[in-house]
């Protein structure tokens, strides 16, 4: 639809104009600087920072059924720069102007509810938002849209050049960042720092299709970080991490679409986020925040985080009484869910700050954080897959945190679980397939179940001419051929001929 096709008292709203006072705030000495530049940390004490609308009172101006329907009619606009992320640009980033947004494909991922069968073997109804079906097939791809929309504002407005994005990654983040960069036309390139044996082959094939310079260091994920932060601090980089602000201000719009999806009814939802770099929880409170406090939401839902006990702060630090908190970083462990095996997330301050807000707006018990094991997160995968969906490690480390929560008893009666998984499966094949074989390795700590192994299986077809490459049958050798083949293969199927 183009906007003069719009219900007249929404048709002036459609396309939004830049708008809002944005600013950067320290979550450590509360300074607040101006969105002029590109800020990872404050410029006065180094704190975190996020990215607040200082006029988001604006927003209360008008009711919530008006934002409501903007936002859902918005979806039908034919208009490129709202079909992603922006599409709820008043939420967002509203100091963007349109001509300035980055759209490749992202967000509006849909959230598909548990086949019958899958919702009996977990004793419990709930939906998995696909969100490896984003152009880099992950979830990353939600900030880059707003970090890179963000970067070409200033590029435009400033006359910047020559500038160079740099990230460290297990992988998501490293293919997110080198395709929206890509997309600037030279204006940007990158550079990303993977940790040496710990990102898949199809992870690693992104960035280098893309053009990045590609790092590989010894370590994990959080000895990368150290380095790429000591480049942020000591020369002039673009940082893609989720320490930039932008960043996280992109992933909220996973909370906005969520709630659109369920018709803005978001009340008895339970939704299940697992945790690495803590950027992506901290955006969906924020983001289930912002909907609430603009009354585009009546009630929040409840929040859980879910960490693989190999990789599991946040999970520890909510484990103790919230007098006796502490947060300390720990030593990761291999973990199958790879993009979530982060020690010491650099969001974590955002992450305190929002988890407590959320509680304060929605009550105790609101925000929680369960643990569960690498064998759980195998298993859960596997059984998602043979139950008709397409899930990731961390989609299986999400239905693994629904299955302890419903064994902990921390779902209510009549709530409905909405599962992130964060990336495409095929990204984490190689698990599946050694595991299928048998071969997954030991560090990992998970054992292949018989019952869930499966392999290709070949056909014993003596006396039978076989097809070859560049030779072809008779007519009655591919007779023969054929009729051997499917009789082989029906008898190991069980199959009864037609009557």
């Amino acid at each position: 639809m183009q906007p003069e096709d719009f219900p007249e008292d929404i048709r002036g709203h459609i396309l939004p104009k830049p708008g809002g006072d944005l600013r950067y705030d320290c979550l450590k000495c509360g300074g607040s600087f101006p969105p002029d530049a590109l800020h990872y940390v404050c410029p006065e004490c180094g704190g975190l920072l996020l990215v607040n609308d200082h006029a988001e009172d604006r927003l209360r101006e008008r009711p919530g059924p008006f934002w409501r329907r903007l936002f859902d009619y918005r979806l039908m606009a034919n208009v490129q720069a709202l079909r992603g992320v922006f599409c709820y640009h008043e939420l967002l980033a509203p100091n963007i102007p349109l001509e300035d947004v980055v759209y490749l494909g992202e967000a509006h991922t849909p959230a598909v509810r548990a086949p019958e069968a899958l919702e009996r073997e977990v004793e419990a109804p709930f939906y998995v938002k696909l969100d490896g079906l984003n152009p880099s097939a992950s979830f990353k791809d939600r900030g880059m849209a707003a970090a890179l929309s963000f970067v070409k504002h200033l590029i435009r407005v400033q006359g910047k050049s020559g500038v160079m994005a740099v990230c460290a990654s297990t992988g998501d983040t490293s293919a997110a960042a080198a395709l929206y960069s890509a997309s600037l036309g030279g204006a940007v390139k990158a550079a990303v720092l993977l940790p040496k044996g710990y990102v898949t082959p199809q992870q690693l094939s992104q960035p280098l299709g893309a053009g990045a310079g590609v790092f590989e260091l010894p370590g994990v994920f959080d000895d990368c970080m150290k380095v790429v932060e000591k480049l942020s601090e000591a020369y002039e980089v673009v940082l893609l991490n989720s320490k930039n602000p932008w960043r996280v201000l992109g992933q909220e719009s996973y909370a906005f679409e969520t709630a659109q999806q369920f018709d803005w009814e978001t009340g008895d939802l339970m939704l299940f986020v697992p945790v690495g770099n803590a950027g992506n929880i901290t955006a969906v409170l924020g983001g289930l925040l912002k909907l609430y406090r603009a009354r585009v939401i009546e009630r929040l839902p409840r929040v859980t985080a879910v960490q693989s006990e190999r990789a599991n702060p946040v999970f520890r630090y909510y484990a103790s009484p919230p007098e006796g908190r502490t947060y300390r970083p720990v030593k990761v462990r291999p973990s199958v869910a790879q993009a979530a095996m982060i020690g010491d997330p650099v969001s974590f301050p955002r992450l305190a700050r929002l988890a407590a807000e959320y509680e304060e707006a929605r009550g105790p018990g609101s925000f929680q954080a369960v643990e569960v094991t690498e064998q759980a997160i195998m298993d859960s995968m596997i059984l998602a897959n043979r139950s008709g969906l397409t899930v990731c490690t961390q989609g299986g480390e999400s239905l693994a945190g629904l299955r302890a929560a419903l064994a902990g008893g921390l779902i209510a009666k009549g709530e409905t679980a909405v599962l992130d998984s964060t990336a495409h499966a095929l990204k984490f094949m190689e698990f599946q397939n050694a595991y299928f074989r048998g071969e997954l390795s030991a560090d990992y700590g998970v054992a292949s179940r018989t019952e869930n192994m499966n392999a290709p299986r070949g056909l014993e077809l003596k006396g039978v001419t076989l097809p070859a490459q560049g030779k072809a049958l008779s007519p009655e050798e591919s007779r023969i051929f054929t009729e051997a083949a499917a009789g082989e293969i029906a008898a190991a199927l069980g199959l009864s001929p037609k009557a």
